[in-house]
C-alpha cells in the first residue's frame, strides 16, 4: 500500500499526540533497521490500530534515525508522523474502510 501521507492540521496533530500519550510502543525497530518484515509489521499495526508508537532501539543501522524512519513511513506506507521525540515516533494512518479515530475538523480561515 503506497499512498501519500495525509496532510494534517496543527489541531489534528495535537489531538493525535494526546491520544498517543498513554500508548506503549507496538513496534521496536532493532539493530537490523528497515526491512520488508519491519515494513509489513508496521503496515499491519496501522491497519489494526490507526495510531501507534514506534521505538528505534540503539545500535545497528546508524543511518536510520527517527527523521529517516518518518520519511520512510510517509513515502512507503502513506502514514503521517504526528510526533517524533528522541527515538520514538507517533504514527497515524486512517483505516481505509472502518476508521475508529475521529479527527477534529479543519476549519477554514476566518471562521
Amino acid at each position: 500500500m503506497t499512498s501519500k501521507a495525509p496532510a494534517l492540521t496543527g489541531k489534528q496533530l495535537r489531538h493525535l499526540r494526546a491520544l498517543a500519550h498513554a500508548l506503549k510502543p507496538l513496534i521496536i525497530v532493532g539493530k537490523n533497521g528497515w526491512s520488508d518484515s519491519v515494513r509489513a509489521q508496521i503496515d499491519e499495526a496501522l491497519l489494526g490500530h490507526e495510531l501507534i508508537k514506534i521505538k528505534l532501539s540503539g545500535g545497528g543501522d546508524e543511518d536510520l534515525d527517527a527523521a529517516g524512519l518518518g520519511t520512510l513511513l510517509e513515502t512507503e506506507l502513506g502514514a503521517a508522523v504526528a510526533q517524533s521525540i528522541g527515538h520514538t515516533l507517533v504514527v497515524y494512518r486512517r483505516h481505509p474502510k472502518k476508521p475508529t479515530i475521529v479527527l477534529p475538523r479543519a476549519t477554514s480561515p476566518g471562521v
